[in-house]
Protein backbone atom coordinates (compact mmCIF):
# COMPACT_ATOMS: atom_id res chain seq x y z
CA UNK A 1 0.00 0.00 0.00
CA UNK A 2 1.64 3.47 -0.87
CA UNK A 3 2.59 5.03 2.27
CA UNK A 4 0.23 8.45 1.73
CA UNK A 5 -2.30 6.10 1.27
CA UNK A 6 -1.59 4.54 4.90
CA UNK A 7 -0.67 7.80 6.13
CA UNK A 8 -4.34 8.73 5.61
CA UNK A 9 -6.11 5.82 6.54
CA UNK A 10 -4.27 6.58 10.08
CA UNK A 11 -5.47 9.91 10.14
CA UNK A 12 -9.04 8.67 9.74
CA UNK A 13 -8.69 6.16 12.27
CA UNK A 14 -7.50 9.37 14.94
CA UNK A 15 -10.07 11.47 13.71
CA UNK A 16 -13.43 9.04 13.75
CA UNK A 17 -11.92 6.55 16.76
CA UNK A 18 -11.51 2.42 15.58
CA UNK A 19 -12.62 1.76 12.37
CA UNK A 20 -16.00 -0.40 12.76
CA UNK A 21 -15.17 -4.05 10.74
CA UNK A 22 -18.40 -2.99 8.48
CA UNK A 23 -16.35 -0.29 6.53
CA UNK A 24 -13.91 -0.30 3.40
CA UNK A 25 -12.55 2.71 2.24
CA UNK A 26 -13.75 3.32 -1.22
CA UNK A 27 -11.86 6.35 -2.67
CA UNK A 28 -9.72 9.00 -1.50
CA UNK A 29 -9.56 11.85 -3.01
CA UNK A 30 -6.54 14.83 -2.43
CA UNK A 31 -6.66 18.45 -2.61
CA UNK A 32 -4.78 21.45 -1.96
CA UNK A 33 -7.13 21.77 1.24
CA UNK A 34 -6.24 18.44 2.29
CA UNK A 35 -7.70 14.41 1.64
CA UNK A 36 -11.29 13.48 2.04
CA UNK A 37 -11.86 10.04 3.13
CA UNK A 38 -14.97 8.49 2.07
CA UNK A 39 -16.07 4.94 3.51
CA UNK A 40 -18.16 2.77 2.58
CA UNK A 41 -20.04 -0.46 4.08
CA UNK A 42 -18.53 -3.39 2.75
CA UNK A 43 -21.53 -5.02 0.44
CA UNK A 44 -21.38 -3.07 -2.80
CA UNK A 45 -24.82 -1.78 -4.31
CA UNK A 46 -26.18 -2.97 -7.27
CA UNK A 47 -29.05 -0.46 -7.94
CA UNK A 48 -28.62 1.20 -11.46
CA UNK A 49 -29.19 5.00 -9.69
CA UNK A 50 -26.89 7.15 -7.78
CA UNK A 51 -28.03 9.69 -5.31
CA UNK A 52 -25.63 12.30 -3.27
CA UNK A 53 -27.25 13.50 0.30
CA UNK A 54 -25.70 16.34 1.58
CA UNK A 55 -27.09 16.89 4.87
CA UNK A 56 -26.81 20.05 7.78
CA UNK A 57 -25.53 18.50 11.24
CA UNK A 58 -28.65 19.28 13.02
CA UNK A 59 -30.35 16.38 14.71
CA UNK A 60 -33.35 17.54 12.63
CA UNK A 61 -31.87 17.72 9.23
CA UNK A 62 -29.56 14.70 10.02
CA UNK A 63 -32.38 11.98 11.30
CA UNK A 64 -34.96 12.10 8.33
CA UNK A 65 -31.74 12.41 5.50
CA UNK A 66 -30.76 9.42 6.90
CA UNK A 67 -33.94 7.39 7.04
CA UNK A 68 -34.51 9.12 3.39
CA UNK A 69 -31.44 7.32 2.82
CA UNK A 70 -32.42 4.10 4.04
CA UNK A 71 -35.64 3.90 2.02
CA UNK A 72 -33.53 4.51 -1.09
CA UNK A 73 -30.98 1.50 -0.13
CA UNK A 74 -33.99 -0.82 0.00
CA UNK A 75 -35.35 0.09 -3.41
CA UNK A 76 -31.35 -0.59 -4.72
CA UNK A 77 -30.18 3.01 -4.96
CA UNK A 78 -26.08 4.06 -4.68
CA UNK A 79 -26.60 6.32 -1.44
CA UNK A 80 -23.61 8.59 -0.57
CA UNK A 81 -24.16 10.65 2.48
CA UNK A 82 -21.99 13.81 3.50
CA UNK A 83 -21.84 15.41 5.97
CA UNK A 84 -19.43 16.81 8.98
CA UNK A 85 -17.29 14.67 10.33
CA UNK A 86 -19.02 15.23 14.31
CA UNK A 87 -22.14 14.15 12.70
CA UNK A 88 -20.67 10.91 11.43
CA UNK A 89 -18.50 10.28 14.89
CA UNK A 90 -21.92 9.95 16.47
CA UNK A 91 -23.80 7.75 14.76
CA UNK A 92 -24.25 4.22 15.77
CA UNK A 93 -22.04 1.94 13.67
CA UNK A 94 -24.07 -0.98 14.71
CA UNK A 95 -27.42 0.76 13.02
CA UNK A 96 -25.82 1.76 9.65
CA UNK A 97 -27.92 0.06 6.77
CA UNK A 98 -25.62 -2.10 4.56
CA UNK A 99 -24.20 -0.31 1.27
CA UNK A 100 -24.56 3.12 2.62
CA UNK A 101 -21.44 5.29 1.94
CA UNK A 102 -20.31 8.43 4.03
CA UNK A 103 -18.10 10.75 3.08
CA UNK A 104 -17.75 12.87 5.87
CA UNK A 105 -15.58 16.12 6.29
CA UNK A 106 -14.46 18.75 8.55
CA UNK A 107 -16.52 21.63 9.12
CA UNK A 108 -14.55 23.41 11.65
CA UNK A 109 -16.64 22.23 14.59
CA UNK A 110 -15.34 18.56 15.39
CA UNK A 111 -16.86 18.32 18.65
CA UNK A 112 -20.13 20.07 17.15
CA UNK A 113 -21.70 23.14 18.18
CA UNK A 114 -20.31 24.73 21.07
CA UNK A 115 -22.29 27.40 23.38
CA UNK A 116 -19.99 29.95 22.90
CA UNK A 117 -20.46 29.46 19.03
CA UNK A 118 -22.67 31.93 17.26
CA UNK A 119 -25.15 30.51 14.94
CA UNK A 120 -24.33 32.50 12.40
CA UNK A 121 -20.56 30.99 12.21
CA UNK A 122 -21.38 27.99 12.80
CA UNK A 123 -23.35 27.78 9.61
CA UNK A 124 -21.05 29.84 7.59
CA UNK A 125 -18.07 27.23 8.62
CA UNK A 126 -20.36 24.16 7.46
CA UNK A 127 -20.95 26.07 4.18
CA UNK A 128 -17.27 26.83 3.37
CA UNK A 129 -15.99 23.29 4.12
CA UNK A 130 -19.19 21.79 3.31
CA UNK A 131 -19.13 23.10 -0.57
CA UNK A 132 -15.36 22.21 -0.97
CA UNK A 133 -16.21 19.16 0.38
CA UNK A 134 -19.48 18.47 -1.89
CA UNK A 135 -18.02 19.38 -5.63
CA UNK A 136 -14.88 17.05 -4.34
CA UNK A 137 -16.64 14.12 -4.14
CA UNK A 138 -18.86 15.02 -7.34
CA UNK A 139 -15.54 14.96 -9.11
CA UNK A 140 -14.26 11.68 -7.42
CA UNK A 141 -17.41 9.95 -8.41
CA UNK A 142 -17.13 10.95 -12.27
CA UNK A 143 -13.61 10.65 -12.04
CA UNK A 144 -14.29 6.90 -11.55
CA UNK A 145 -17.20 6.76 -14.53
CA UNK A 146 -20.17 6.60 -12.11
CA UNK A 147 -21.35 10.06 -11.51
CA UNK A 148 -24.20 11.06 -9.61
CA UNK A 149 -27.34 11.49 -11.30
CA UNK A 150 -29.02 13.56 -8.58
CA UNK A 151 -27.98 15.45 -5.57
CA UNK A 152 -30.46 15.64 -2.31
CA UNK A 153 -29.83 18.65 -0.07
CA UNK A 154 -31.96 19.24 3.45
CA UNK A 155 -32.93 22.91 4.75
CA UNK A 156 -30.67 25.37 5.55
CA UNK A 157 -28.09 24.70 3.24
CA UNK A 158 -29.05 25.90 -0.60
CA UNK A 159 -25.92 26.58 -1.74
CA UNK A 160 -25.73 22.61 -2.14
CA UNK A 161 -27.82 23.18 -5.58
CA UNK A 162 -25.47 25.52 -6.99
CA UNK A 163 -22.22 23.26 -6.05
CA UNK A 164 -24.80 20.97 -8.09
CA UNK A 165 -25.33 23.00 -10.59
CA UNK A 166 -21.87 24.28 -11.41
CA UNK A 167 -21.06 20.72 -11.82
CA UNK A 168 -23.77 19.44 -14.24
CA UNK A 169 -25.63 17.03 -11.77
CA UNK A 170 -29.28 17.46 -10.91
CA UNK A 171 -30.12 18.59 -7.65
CA UNK A 172 -33.72 18.13 -5.20
CA UNK A 173 -34.41 19.90 -1.78
CA UNK A 174 -35.46 17.50 0.91
CA UNK A 175 -37.24 19.81 3.02
CA UNK A 176 -37.39 19.65 6.67
CA UNK A 177 -40.05 21.07 7.46
CA UNK A 178 -44.00 21.22 6.50
CA UNK A 179 -44.88 22.36 2.77
CA UNK A 180 -46.90 25.12 4.40
CA UNK A 181 -43.76 26.41 5.96
CA UNK A 182 -41.85 26.23 2.29
CA UNK A 183 -45.39 27.94 0.39
CA UNK A 184 -44.93 31.04 3.30
CA UNK A 185 -41.54 31.59 2.52
CA UNK A 186 -42.37 31.79 -0.82
CA UNK A 187 -45.33 33.99 -0.34
CA UNK A 188 -42.91 36.47 0.99
CA UNK A 189 -40.71 36.41 -1.20
CA UNK A 190 -43.01 36.91 -3.93
CA UNK A 191 -45.58 39.83 -3.12
CA UNK A 192 -46.33 39.58 0.68
CA UNK A 193 -43.33 40.87 2.23
CA UNK A 194 -44.48 44.43 2.74
CA UNK A 195 -47.56 43.19 4.21
CA UNK A 196 -46.60 41.15 6.35
CA UNK A 197 -43.03 42.87 7.76
CA UNK A 198 -45.30 46.29 8.10
CA UNK A 199 -47.66 44.13 10.43
CA UNK A 200 -45.10 41.63 12.19
CA UNK A 201 -45.50 43.51 15.46
CA UNK A 202 -49.15 42.60 15.47
CA UNK A 203 -49.76 39.08 16.74
CA UNK A 204 -53.38 38.95 15.76
CA UNK A 205 -53.44 40.42 12.55
CA UNK A 206 -54.32 38.62 10.32
CA UNK A 207 -52.44 36.72 6.92
CA UNK A 208 -54.57 35.29 4.14
CA UNK A 209 -52.31 33.23 1.56
CA UNK A 210 -53.74 31.58 -1.65
CA UNK A 211 -54.25 27.62 -0.73
CA UNK A 212 -53.33 28.32 2.98
CA UNK A 213 -55.10 27.79 6.10
CA UNK A 214 -56.26 31.40 7.38
CA UNK A 215 -53.23 32.67 8.98
CA UNK A 216 -52.07 35.44 11.53
CA UNK A 217 -48.88 36.82 11.89
CA UNK A 218 -48.21 34.85 14.94
CA UNK A 219 -48.39 31.37 13.17
CA UNK A 220 -46.09 32.44 10.32
CA UNK A 221 -42.35 31.51 10.61
CA UNK A 222 -40.17 33.14 13.91
CA UNK A 223 -37.78 34.73 11.53
CA UNK A 224 -40.54 37.11 9.79
CA UNK A 225 -41.81 38.48 12.97
CA UNK A 226 -40.46 41.45 14.77
CA UNK A 227 -39.93 39.44 17.83
CA UNK A 228 -37.19 37.36 16.00
CA UNK A 229 -33.94 38.13 17.84
CA UNK A 230 -31.12 40.32 16.34
CA UNK A 231 -28.81 36.85 16.10
CA UNK A 232 -31.62 34.83 14.10
CA UNK A 233 -32.21 37.67 11.42
CA UNK A 234 -29.67 35.86 9.22
CA UNK A 235 -31.50 33.12 9.03
CA UNK A 236 -34.38 34.83 6.57
CA UNK A 237 -31.62 35.47 3.93
CA UNK A 238 -30.69 31.60 4.02
CA UNK A 239 -34.45 30.97 3.69
CA UNK A 240 -34.35 33.22 0.38
CA UNK A 241 -31.35 31.63 -0.69
CA UNK A 242 -33.59 28.28 -0.91
CA UNK A 243 -36.40 30.10 -2.86
CA UNK A 244 -34.12 31.31 -5.37
CA UNK A 245 -31.58 28.40 -5.70
CA UNK A 246 -35.23 26.48 -7.10
CA UNK A 247 -35.14 28.81 -10.00
CA UNK A 248 -31.62 26.84 -11.22
CA UNK A 249 -33.79 23.78 -12.99
CA UNK A 250 -35.53 25.07 -16.11
CA UNK A 251 -38.41 22.86 -14.96
CA UNK A 252 -40.59 23.19 -12.16
CA UNK A 253 -38.92 22.43 -9.39
CA UNK A 254 -39.97 19.45 -7.24
CA UNK A 255 -38.85 19.03 -3.32
CA UNK A 256 -39.51 16.37 -1.27
CA UNK A 257 -40.65 17.04 1.75
CA UNK A 258 -41.08 15.13 5.32
CA UNK A 259 -44.06 14.75 5.43
CA UNK A 260 -47.65 13.26 4.06
CA UNK A 261 -50.13 14.28 1.30
CA UNK A 262 -52.86 13.76 3.35
CA UNK A 263 -51.80 16.42 6.25
CA UNK A 264 -51.07 19.43 3.70
CA UNK A 265 -53.23 18.19 0.91
CA UNK A 266 -54.29 22.25 -0.14
CA UNK A 267 -50.96 23.85 0.97
CA UNK A 268 -48.95 21.19 -1.20
CA UNK A 269 -50.88 22.31 -4.21
CA UNK A 270 -51.10 26.14 -3.68
CA UNK A 271 -48.62 27.16 -5.45
CA UNK A 272 -48.31 25.80 -9.16
CA UNK A 273 -44.86 26.66 -9.94
CA UNK A 274 -43.23 24.37 -7.04
CA UNK A 275 -44.39 20.57 -7.29
CA UNK A 276 -43.79 18.86 -3.25
CA UNK A 277 -43.11 15.40 -3.40
CA UNK A 278 -44.18 14.36 0.53
CA UNK A 279 -42.78 11.21 1.27
CA UNK A 280 -42.94 11.00 4.85
CA UNK A 281 -43.56 10.08 7.40
CA UNK A 282 -39.14 9.93 8.10
CA UNK A 283 -39.47 8.95 11.46
CA UNK A 284 -37.94 5.83 13.36
CA UNK A 285 -40.28 2.87 13.13
CA UNK A 286 -41.59 1.95 16.98
CA UNK A 287 -40.00 -1.88 16.22
CA UNK A 288 -37.81 -1.91 19.33
CA UNK A 289 -34.98 -4.38 17.60
CA UNK A 290 -34.79 -3.15 13.99
CA UNK A 291 -32.30 -1.06 12.74
CA UNK A 292 -34.70 1.23 11.36
CA UNK A 293 -35.56 1.63 14.97
CA UNK A 294 -32.71 2.47 15.67
CA UNK A 295 -31.05 4.39 12.56
CA UNK A 296 -30.25 7.98 13.59
CA UNK A 297 -28.06 9.94 15.31
CA UNK A 298 -28.71 11.13 19.59
CA UNK A 299 -27.20 14.22 20.84
CA UNK A 300 -26.93 13.54 24.33
CA UNK A 301 -25.58 11.33 26.31
CA UNK A 302 -28.00 8.20 26.72
CA UNK A 303 -28.97 7.51 30.74
CA UNK A 304 -30.30 4.46 32.18
CA UNK A 305 -33.26 6.06 34.15
CA UNK A 306 -35.64 2.63 33.91
CA UNK A 307 -39.00 4.99 32.56
CA UNK A 308 -40.47 2.18 30.80
CA UNK A 309 -40.11 0.29 33.91
CA UNK A 310 -42.02 3.28 35.58
CA UNK A 311 -44.78 3.95 32.41
CA UNK A 312 -45.64 0.44 32.97
CA UNK A 313 -46.79 0.84 36.35
CA UNK A 314 -49.13 3.71 34.81
CA UNK A 315 -52.57 3.66 33.90
CA UNK A 316 -53.47 3.72 30.60
CA UNK A 317 -53.39 7.18 28.70
CA UNK A 318 -52.63 8.66 32.08
CA UNK A 319 -49.40 10.47 31.55
CA UNK A 320 -48.25 13.36 30.61
CA UNK A 321 -45.19 13.66 28.62
CA UNK A 322 -43.05 16.44 28.36
CA UNK A 323 -40.33 17.32 25.92
CA UNK A 324 -38.58 20.36 24.02
CA UNK A 325 -36.25 18.65 21.43
CA UNK A 326 -32.22 19.12 21.58
CA UNK A 327 -32.36 23.07 20.73
CA UNK A 328 -35.04 24.46 23.09
CA UNK A 329 -33.60 26.25 26.62
CA UNK A 330 -35.63 27.64 29.26
CA UNK A 331 -35.03 29.60 32.09
CA UNK A 332 -35.25 28.35 35.35
CA UNK A 333 -38.55 30.51 35.92
CA UNK A 334 -40.29 29.07 32.69
CA UNK A 335 -39.37 25.50 34.17
CA UNK A 336 -40.53 26.12 37.71
CA UNK A 337 -44.45 27.69 36.28
CA UNK A 338 -44.73 24.21 34.16
CA UNK A 339 -43.65 21.99 37.36
CA UNK A 340 -46.71 24.43 39.56
CA UNK A 341 -49.13 23.34 36.34
CA UNK A 342 -48.38 19.80 36.34
CA UNK A 343 -48.67 19.45 40.34
CA UNK A 344 -51.68 21.44 39.99
CA UNK A 345 -53.36 18.97 37.61
CA UNK A 346 -52.07 15.97 39.75
CA UNK A 347 -51.59 13.74 36.56
CA UNK A 348 -48.44 11.41 36.59
CA UNK A 349 -45.75 12.56 34.38
CA UNK A 350 -42.30 12.11 32.82
CA UNK A 351 -40.22 15.06 32.16
CA UNK A 352 -37.05 15.26 29.53
CA UNK A 353 -34.79 18.37 30.97
CA UNK A 354 -31.12 18.12 29.26
CA UNK A 355 -30.17 20.71 32.36
CA UNK A 356 -28.77 18.03 35.32
CA UNK A 357 -28.58 21.65 37.46
CA UNK A 358 -32.15 22.36 36.24
CA UNK A 359 -33.40 19.24 36.89
CA UNK A 360 -32.02 18.96 40.36
CA UNK A 361 -33.89 22.38 41.62
CA UNK A 362 -37.18 21.34 40.14
CA UNK A 363 -37.01 17.82 42.04
CA UNK A 364 -36.64 19.60 45.21
CA UNK A 365 -39.83 21.39 44.94
CA UNK A 366 -42.40 19.89 47.12
CA UNK A 367 -44.57 17.17 45.92
CA UNK A 368 -42.94 17.13 42.24
CA UNK A 369 -40.71 14.17 42.08
CA UNK A 370 -43.58 11.97 43.75
CA UNK A 371 -46.45 12.82 40.91
CA UNK A 372 -43.70 11.79 37.78
CA UNK A 373 -40.42 11.08 36.85
CA UNK A 374 -38.06 13.56 35.63
CA UNK A 375 -34.95 12.26 33.02
CA UNK A 376 -32.41 13.46 30.98
CA UNK A 377 -33.21 11.36 28.12
CA UNK A 378 -35.44 9.29 26.54
CA UNK A 379 -36.22 6.97 23.42
CA UNK A 380 -38.99 9.68 22.15
CA UNK A 381 -40.32 6.99 19.70
CA UNK A 382 -40.56 4.30 22.46
CA UNK A 383 -42.22 6.66 25.00
CA UNK A 384 -44.91 7.67 22.23
CA UNK A 385 -45.96 4.62 21.44
CA UNK A 386 -46.40 3.29 25.01
CA UNK A 387 -50.08 2.89 25.70
CA UNK A 388 -49.57 4.74 29.33
CA UNK A 389 -48.97 8.33 27.37
CA UNK A 390 -52.09 10.78 27.25
CA UNK A 391 -50.68 13.88 25.79
CA UNK A 392 -47.49 15.35 24.92
CA UNK A 393 -46.24 19.31 25.88
CA UNK A 394 -43.67 19.92 22.96
CA UNK A 395 -41.88 22.57 21.06
CA UNK A 396 -43.69 21.55 18.14
CA UNK A 397 -40.56 20.92 16.27
CA UNK A 398 -41.47 19.02 12.83
CA UNK A 399 -39.35 16.04 13.23
CA UNK A 400 -41.20 15.56 16.86
CA UNK A 401 -44.42 16.61 15.52
CA UNK A 402 -44.20 13.72 12.95
CA UNK A 403 -43.79 11.61 15.19
CA UNK A 404 -46.21 12.44 17.88
CA UNK A 405 -49.00 12.17 14.77
CA UNK A 406 -47.48 8.98 13.98
CA UNK A 407 -47.95 7.61 17.29
CA UNK A 408 -51.82 9.17 17.56
CA UNK A 409 -50.69 11.81 20.92
CA UNK A 410 -52.46 14.35 21.61
CA UNK A 411 -50.51 17.74 21.79
CA UNK A 412 -50.05 20.78 24.14
CA UNK A 413 -48.37 23.09 21.28
CA UNK A 414 -45.74 25.17 23.10
CA UNK A 415 -43.64 26.49 20.31
CA UNK A 416 -40.60 28.63 20.43
CA UNK A 417 -38.86 29.43 17.39
CA UNK A 418 -38.43 29.01 13.45
CA UNK A 419 -41.42 26.67 11.91
CA UNK A 420 -42.83 25.57 15.61
CA UNK A 421 -45.22 28.31 15.52
CA UNK A 422 -46.38 27.46 11.72
CA UNK A 423 -46.66 23.90 13.14
CA UNK A 424 -48.32 24.34 16.54
CA UNK A 425 -50.89 26.23 13.72
CA UNK A 426 -51.36 23.15 12.03
CA UNK A 427 -51.47 21.34 15.31
CA UNK A 428 -54.44 23.36 16.51
CA UNK A 429 -56.58 24.07 13.42
CA UNK A 430 -55.90 21.99 10.77
CA UNK A 431 -55.69 18.06 12.34
CA UNK A 432 -57.49 19.41 15.58
CA UNK A 433 -55.23 17.28 17.94
CA UNK A 434 -54.10 19.65 20.22
CA UNK A 435 -53.96 23.29 21.83
CA UNK A 436 -51.35 26.03 21.61
CA UNK A 437 -50.76 27.65 24.78
CA UNK A 438 -51.35 30.91 25.64
CA UNK A 439 -48.19 33.05 26.48
CA UNK A 440 -48.62 36.65 29.46
CA UNK A 441 -49.76 39.21 28.22
CA UNK A 442 -47.07 41.72 27.81
CA UNK A 443 -44.62 38.86 28.19
CA UNK A 444 -43.16 35.27 26.66
CA UNK A 445 -43.99 33.88 29.95
CA UNK A 446 -46.34 30.70 30.06
CA UNK A 447 -48.09 30.77 33.31
CA UNK A 448 -48.28 27.11 35.19
CA UNK A 449 -52.11 28.00 35.24
CA UNK A 450 -52.12 27.94 31.34
CA UNK A 451 -50.23 25.13 30.98
CA UNK A 452 -52.08 22.79 33.37
CA UNK A 453 -55.56 24.42 31.54
CA UNK A 454 -54.30 23.05 28.47
CA UNK A 455 -52.88 19.77 29.77
CA UNK A 456 -56.58 19.00 30.78
CA UNK A 457 -58.07 20.37 27.72
CA UNK A 458 -56.59 17.66 25.77
CA UNK A 459 -56.68 14.80 27.81
CA UNK A 460 -60.89 15.00 28.38
CA UNK A 461 -61.07 16.61 24.90
CA UNK A 462 -62.78 12.88 22.67
CA UNK A 463 -62.87 14.29 19.53
CA UNK A 464 -59.04 15.55 19.66
CA UNK A 465 -58.59 11.83 20.57
CA UNK A 466 -60.52 10.50 18.10
CA UNK A 467 -58.51 13.27 15.51
CA UNK A 468 -55.00 11.85 16.88
CA UNK A 469 -55.76 8.14 16.05
CA UNK A 470 -57.37 9.28 12.41
CA UNK A 471 -53.98 10.78 11.83
CA UNK A 472 -52.21 7.69 13.12
CA UNK A 473 -53.77 5.60 10.69
CA UNK A 474 -53.06 8.11 7.54
CA UNK A 475 -49.90 8.66 8.09
CA UNK A 476 -48.67 4.96 9.03
CA UNK A 477 -51.08 3.50 5.58
CA UNK A 478 -49.05 6.60 3.46
CA UNK A 479 -45.62 4.13 3.55
CA UNK A 480 -47.41 1.05 2.53
CA UNK A 481 -47.43 -0.45 -0.79
CA UNK A 482 -49.66 2.09 -2.92
CA UNK A 483 -49.25 4.97 -0.14
CA UNK A 484 -48.72 8.22 -0.94
CA UNK A 485 -45.79 8.49 -0.04
CA UNK A 486 -44.27 5.29 -1.26
CA UNK A 487 -46.11 6.44 -5.13
CA UNK A 488 -44.36 9.64 -4.46
CA UNK A 489 -40.46 7.98 -3.91
CA UNK A 490 -41.13 5.61 -6.78
CA UNK A 491 -41.97 8.60 -9.33
CA UNK A 492 -38.85 10.81 -7.74
CA UNK A 493 -36.70 7.91 -8.74
CA UNK A 494 -38.67 7.14 -12.30
CA UNK A 495 -37.79 10.72 -12.95
CA UNK A 496 -34.13 10.38 -12.35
Amino acid sequence: MPIHLISILLRCKLQLGPLHPQFSFLFIHKSSQGCHVIMQTSSRMTGHRKILIVAYSGKGHINPALRFANRLLKLGVNVTFCTSLSVVQRIDNETIPQGLTFAPFSDGHDRGKQPNTPLQQFISDFETNGARAAAEVILSAADTGQPFDCLVYTTVIPWVARVAHAHGVKSTLLWCQPATVLDIYYYYFNGYQSLISSNNNNPTFPINLPGLPPLTIADLPSFLLASCPKEHEFLLQIMKDHIDVLKLTTSIPRILVNAVDELETKSIRAIEKLEFLPIGPLIRSDGKDSAEHSLGMDFFEKTDDHYIEWLNTQAKSSVVYVSFGTIATFQMEQLEEMAVGLMEIRRPFLWVIRDSEQAERLRKMGGLQNQGMIVGWCSQVEVLSHEAIGCVVMHCGWNSTVEVLVAGVRIVAFPQWSDQGTNAKMVEDVWKTGVRVRTREGGGMVEGMEIGRCVEMVMEDEQMKTNAEKWKEVTREALNNGGSSTINLQSFLHDL
